[in-house]
């Protein structure tokens, strides 16, 4: 009997253990090479399976819900049908599915925990698309969008899907309810940094919607993406950092963004596309610490901190920020934080910064420390640009907008001097140059 096993895939560098999330066949069912067999939550994204042979799911091994280290087999494949059987027998019992967590007091998106169940057919306001795509019966969505149309009353047999093969993605559901979806707090990035106070404030949500945090009197268990921030940040503190502060004004910036920002451009991308810039000029600050030695990249890679709905954080990659044109790198923004927001970014996606950016500033924030993902040499923290009474050189007392930021370093690659000049050089470029930003 050839019998083929499926392992828990290592779907990045830093993977140690996966959260099956749904499978997407049941014993039994035929598979074909190439098709999805099953949904893995990685520390940071929700990955397909695929089948590597034609053949047959004999048996699942580990449940939905169930968390399995990489490696560890998971199910089990058979060529042919008349196997199934004896494959079943010799198989381990498969251990009992987790327990679904408490569900959360408001109908808001969630991580997903556990398969939602298969939603009541509905009316929607939006008129019924094209059939989905179905596998031998059974629609194709993500996890996510089962859980939305079960919370918004949509029949998944009236979504078109936009993704891979087909399959209906969070987004499709939204499209189809009519009803907006909350975004992830992006609170590390979209927003302008050069805001006010007030209006920073204003532009936060007044609660943690759509998040696993839970009531008072719970203790909720961390899930995935929250266990691997958890041991980064453990990682960190091993690591010699120092940290440096900077006054920036940022009236002129703020005069640019506002040329710039109907034809599409984010203050994200602009103060990365600054900092990137900076960085190709400064090659220490943008190195890190190795087995080997201080690593130099070729490229300038900028990571932006994203706060996700359902706790943790995720820093999707502007790659080579140096050299892309800011109104690409704005479309290219828009689309990492849209397939974050649904778990779909690849790993080289978020795993490949070599430099990151943390924006508290439409928060309010004054200033604020961030703490040195690992792998990396550095890490600015930016907050709100505010209206502030200055004395000018001259003596006389003028009002203008700054920004506080603070470079948290790895002392064994950047030394005080390195960041100190760094610093000046990006509030040189944000102060006086901005528009060369489009050159």
């Amino acid at each position: 009997m050839a019998t083929t096993d499926i392992f828990m895939p290592a779907l990045s560098s830093t993977m140690t253990e996966g959260k099956i999330v749904e499978w997407l066949k049941q014993p039994g069912d035929k598979v074909a090479r190439g098709e999805s067999v099953l949904v893995v939550e990685s520390d940071k994204a929700d990955m397909d399976v695929e089948s590597f042979q034609d053949g047959y799911l004999a048996a699942v091994l580990m449940p939905a819900g169930s968390t399995a280290p990489v490696g560890e087999t998971i199910g089990l494949i058979v060529e042919t049908e008349a196997e199934i059987a004896d494959a079943q027998a010799k198989a381990p019992s498969a251990p009992a599915a987790a327990p679904a967590p408490a569900p959360a007091p408001a109908p808001t998106p969630a991580a997903v925990q556990t398969p939602a169940p298969t939603p009541a057919p509905a009316p929607v306001a939006a008129p019924a698309p094209s059939a989905p795509v179905v596998n031998d019966g059974r629609i194709v969505a993500s996890p996510r969008a089962k859980k939305l149309a079960s919370q918004m009353g949509v029949d998944l047999a009236t979504v078109r899907g936009s993704g891979p093969h087909g399959r209906i993605q969070a987004e499709d559901v939204e499209q189809a309810s009519g009803q907006p979806i909350s975004v992830p707090r992006v609170a590390e990035g979209t927003a302008p940094a050069a805001t006010s106070a007030g209006a920073a404030v204003a532009a936060a949500p007044s609660a943690p919607a759509g998040n696993s945090f839970g009531r008072p009197g719970e203790t909720v268990a961390f899930n995935t993406l929250q266990g691997a921030v958890n041991k980064n940040m453990e990682a960190s503190l091993a690591v010699p950092c120092f940290r440096v502060g900077y006054t920036i004004t940022t009236d002129k910036l703020d005069a640019f963004y506002k040329q710039v920002k109907p034809k599409g451009v984010t203050m994200t991308a602009l103060l990365a596309k600054a900092v990137a810039v900076t960085l190709a000029r400064h090659p220490q600050v943008n190195a890190a610490t190795t087995a080997a030695g201080m690593a130099y990249p070729a490229d300038v890679n900028v990571a932006v901190a994203v706060a996700m709905e359902d706790g943790g954080l995720i820093t999707p990659v502007l790659r080579n920020a140096d050299r892309t044109d800011l109104y690409e790198m704005s479309r290219q923004w828009g689309d990492l934080v849209k397939r974050s927001r649904s778990k779909q970014l690849q790993p080289e996606e978020y795993s490949t910064g070599t430099f990151t950016l943390s924006n508290l500033g439409m928060f309010g924030v004054d200033r604020f420390d961030a703490i040195l993902p690992p792998g990396t040499g550095a890490i600015l923290a930016v907050a709100a640009s505010r209206p502030t009474v200055v004395a000018n050189k001259d003596g006389s007392i003028a009002v203008k907008r700054q920004m506080q930021v603070n470079l948290t370093a790895d002392h064994r690659v950047i030394y005080g001097a390195d960041g100190a000049a760094f610093l000046k050089d990006l509030a040189d470029l944000i102060e006086n140059r901005p528009e060369s930003l489009v050159l």
